[in-house]
């Protein structure tokens, strides 16, 4: 594998690039018109426009890629996360075009991409499941009965879903009609399938993701576990590893529970199983995301593995380098996933020019980035700027210097995800690892933190005033 085309932009383009130059892989970028001088764009050894700034005019072409890649003779294809790198029918493409594709084999990208196919596939393997229907389901009558028998509260899931589309929580039987109506809806128009299935809403979960990683000679061990709890909308926003609440042994048990996952579907290459834990810790199987993930780095950390590269060295056909047994965990990380949007506005994109944006650095710091100063924040992509992360040997290291690596993190011109980070790590709740996937309801409120930066920014100006006076002090002396 002498070259790799990336289909991707921003962090992750950038991050997958990095592994590569360190194996003495030449990279390909593909770019839209919008990204033309963005710093994959740069990074990269070529670089391919590939068309018009929205998504489907650009980074969903597949077989615009396809092309591409055939005319700069890359060996295999990279695609991050989002865009094609769930799409099973671009990774049939790579296939059919004897390109190869650096994840699963379609088939197992078709499995897990259904909620209702993955459960399916996994039943034989005795993994814990939420009690709900075992297929999809249109017939707003019949699905009330259903819902009745499972017991409310009730949740109603989008089978195609993702990112917390098509997804409503049903609190009684009154509500249940016009809120299955609301989720087809929105599922036909975010998936263009209008399937849905309902299960029972664990009230107060906890989501925890295993990392899995399988080669091509039926080795599959897992990662570990990622702690990803601290959701707004139903989408991460901070996680880390290892959990602080899973015991050895049910660390293992959901591991093994993950493992079984990747056989149900033949899986190759990089994989993420998730489940819910609930208050009594009991585990549930989610879903599995086959690919790479945002959060991929805390893993990385407390495990020393580089994992794209992993997914490079499966894709050649190689054998895994190590045996379950010599995996451990060591230390703690946390990731902060730097978004542009407001925290004091619901979390809406700040579209924007970065007039200053300095990078945090030392010791444990670590920035996968995508941006620099100068740039404009598209509106066409995910507002994620970046992903601060930091090392620590205990949790509590790990969580102070995140909160001293994002006071260094300078950024103006924009607002960002930075002020809501420190909120989270200074949270007694989130300290003491008593929280749960409710922690924005429950104890985020945008008046605290206008608060909290009101007394900082006081605290910051009294200092400013004792130092000047110090100075003045320290003038009038005499000789």
């Amino acid at each position: 594998m002498k070259k790799i085309l990336i289909a991707n932009r921003g962090e992750i383009a950038i991050r997958v690039m990095k592994t590569a130059k360190k194996m003495g892989i030449k990279t390909v970028a593909v770019y839209s018109t919008i990204d033309r001088q963005s710093p994959h764009v740069k990074f990269a050894d070529e670089a391919v426009l590939i068309g018009e700034a929205p998504s489907n005019k650009s980074y969903l072409l597949g077989e615009k890629i396809i092309e591409v890649a055939k005319k700069m003779h890359v060996d295999a294809i990279h695609p991050g996360y989002g865009f094609l790198s769930e799409n099973a029918d671009f990774a049939e493409l790579c296939e059919a075009n004897q390109i190869t594709f650096i994840g699963p084999k379609s088939k197992a990208i078709k499995i897990m991409g259904s909620k209702l196919a993955a459960k399916e596939a996994v039943k034989a393997y005795d993994i814990p499941m939420v009690p709900g229907t075992d297929e999809a389901i249109t017939d707003i009558p019949e699905a009330k009965k259903i819902a009745n028998a499972i017991g409310f509260p009730i949740l109603i899931k989008a089978s195609a879903g993702g990112g917390g589309k098509g997804m409503r929580i049903v609190e009684n039987a009154k509500e249940f009609e016009s809120q299955m109506d609301r989720a087809i809806s929105e599922a036909i128009n975010a998936f263009g399938d209008g399937s849905v299935f309902i299960e029972k809403y664990v009230a107060t979960p906890r989501h925890i993701e295993i990392q899995i990683m399988a080669d091509t000679h039926g080795n599959i061990v897992h990662l570990f576990e990622r702690e990803c709890s601290i959701q707004r909308r139903h989408q991460k926003v901070v996680e880390e590893a290892p959990s602080s609440v899973l015991t050895s042994s049910l660390r293992q048990k959901m591991g093994e529970a993950a493992v079984k996952v990747a056989k149900a579907c033949d899986y190759i290459g990089a994989g993420t199983v998730e489940f819910l834990l609930d208050e009594q810790h009991n585990f549930y199987f989610l879903e599995m995301n086959t690919r790479l993930q945002v959060e991929h780095p805390v893993t990385e950390l407390v495990t020393n593995t580089d994992l794209v590269e992993l997914q490079i060295q499966v894709a050649r056909g190689e054998t895994l380098p190590f045996k379950q047994s010599d995996l451990k965990i060591t230390g703690h990380a946390l990731e902060l996933r730097v978004y542009a949007e407001d925290p004091l506005n619901d979390f809406l994109p700040s579209v924007g020019h970065l007039d200053t944006y300095k990078l945090p650095t030392g010791k444990g710091i670590r920035v996968d980035n995508g941006f620099e100063q100068g740039m404009d924040i598209p509106i066409y992509y995910d507002p994620m700027l970046a992903k601060l992360i930091t090392y620590g040997n205990t949790r509590e290291e790990a969580i102070e210097l995140m909160i001293e690596a994002i006071a260094a993190y300078e950024i103006e011109g924009v607002e960002t995800t930075l002020p809501f980070g420190t909120y989270v790590c200074e949270h007694d709740a989130f300290r003491s690892g008593n929280f749960d996937t409710h922690f924005v309801k429950n104890h985020y409120a945008p008046e605290k933190l206008i608060e909290q930066q009101k007394s900082e920014a006081r605290i910051a100006a009294l200092i400013a005033i004792k130092s000047h006076m110090a100075k003045q002090k320290l003038l009038r002396l005499p000789d």
